[in-house]
């Protein structure tokens, strides 16, 4: 009998070392990508029937491969894999047409569910997400005033790593982007969250519940 095939997409390769030996027991792993636009490049060759991704990737994250994938087949299956609890990731994973959320720290058969959920045409949203998620989506279109939320993705990815105490240049490198475009981002949340440093911006961050003290 035909497994299901499954592609994954996560740069941090100890990480995809683990999630392999979850996966191959039950699935068919086709293929294992590290950054957002080999993740595009691989889908349209291998043809998985899920992919479980990361969001937080180089070059483009992984919800954005995920919207240029679902331009040319809607049906595409993604589940996330994220370290990431702030539900706003996992709402704008979900409108953008994700068949899953899971976090990183939850339990192997969470992942293994949302999969199964995927091929069975179900969404799978990681319990300790699911309440505050549905809560979220009720309130209707997210409010321009609520700063946190008026962070993008790349904003809220290079507001961690500040918050790890890297500079601009070892942002542009982990993420693979010019130094002028972290600058820019920087500018950017300065300019929105009246900010003056970089201090202001990771107390901010602390403060939404973006990174974790």
């Amino acid at each position: 009998m035909t497994r299901p095939r499954v592609l994954l997409a996560d740069d941090h390769r100890i990480v995809a070392e683990g999630l392999k030996s979850i996966l191959t027991v039950e699935f068919d792993l086709v293929g294992v990508v590290e950054d957002g636009r080999e993740l595009i490049q691989a889908v349209r060759t291998l043809r998985p029937d899920v992919i479980v991704s990361d969001i937080s990737m180089p070059n483009i994250n992984g919800i954005e491969a995920m919207e240029e994938l679902r331009k040319h087949d809607p049906g595409v299956r993604v589940i996330f894999l994220t370290m990431h609890r702030d539900v706003a990731y996992a709402r704008r994973a979900m409108e953008a047409g994700a068949r899953g959320f899971v976090l990183k720290h939850s339990a192997p058969e969470e992942l293994l569910m949302a999969v199964r959920a995927a091929l069975e045409g179900r969404v799978f949203i990681t319990p300790i997400l699911a309440e505050e998620l549905l809560e979220a989506m009720r309130r209707g279109p997210q409010q321009s005033t609520d700063l946190a939320v008026s962070l993008t993705l790349r904003q809220r990815e290079i507001l961690r790593l500040l918050s790890e105490g890297l500079s601009a240049k070892q942002i542009a490198g982990k993420l693979n982007i010019s130094q002028r475009t972290v600058e820019f981002h920087k500018y950017r949340m300065m300019e929105s969250l009246g900010a003056k440093t970089n201090a202001d911006l990771i107390h901010f961050a602390i403060k939404h519940g973006i990174v974790e003290t």
